[in-house]
């Protein structure tokens, strides 16, 4: 990859100006569309989500939060693998809902995520120990997400209940 760099006075920030992508690199473009801080972030397959700041900072509800994707890219991540998982175990998830909350730092700039906990609810034919050690698969091995967030000092609490087929 050919790249010029330049060095601002910030320390952290550096100009750069891409010549030549890897193929296998992710991308994501961001474009403003609403208001001051409303944007939409594309990806390379053409998917898409709607972001905005909060009213209290000028925002006007047109999207999520960028903080609140970090829990929601926990989510799918952590679904994926857990689905993955039961599969591979011959369980019959006919259905899959979370629920995931988090706190934030306080009087901190930036305000990292300091605890977060998901709830896993799976329906279907399904054993609750392989449930559960599917989670902690997810949670503790597999989860690029979770690894990050752990990485940056969030713990990460979960609970499972399986729930018969609706």
């Amino acid at each position: 990859m050919y790249q010029s760099m330049q060095q601002t006075q910030y320390s952290r920030v550096k100009v750069v100006n891409l010549k030549l992508l890897k193929d296998d690199m992710t991308t994501i473009q961001l474009s403003r569309v609403h208001g001051d801080f409303g944007f939409v972030a594309t990806d390379q397959n053409g998917h898409s989500i709607q972001m905005d700041s909060s009213p209290e900072s000028g925002g006007e509800n047109f999207g999520v939060r960028p903080m609140q994707t970090l829990l929601m890219g926990l989510g799918g991540c952590s679904a994926i693998d857990v689905i993955s998982i039961l599969k591979k175990q011959r369980q019959d998830v006919v259905d899959y809902k979370m629920t995931i909350s988090g706190e934030r730092e306080t009087g901190k700039e930036p305000s990292l995520w300091k605890s977060i906990n998901v709830e896993f609810h799976l329906y279907g034919d399904i054993d609750q120990d392989k449930a559960a050690r599917a989670v902690d698969l997810s949670v503790n091995k597999y989860c690029s997400v979770a690894a990050t967030l752990m990485g940056s000092g969030a713990t990460i609490t979960s609970q499972v209940f399986v729930h018969p087929a609706q």
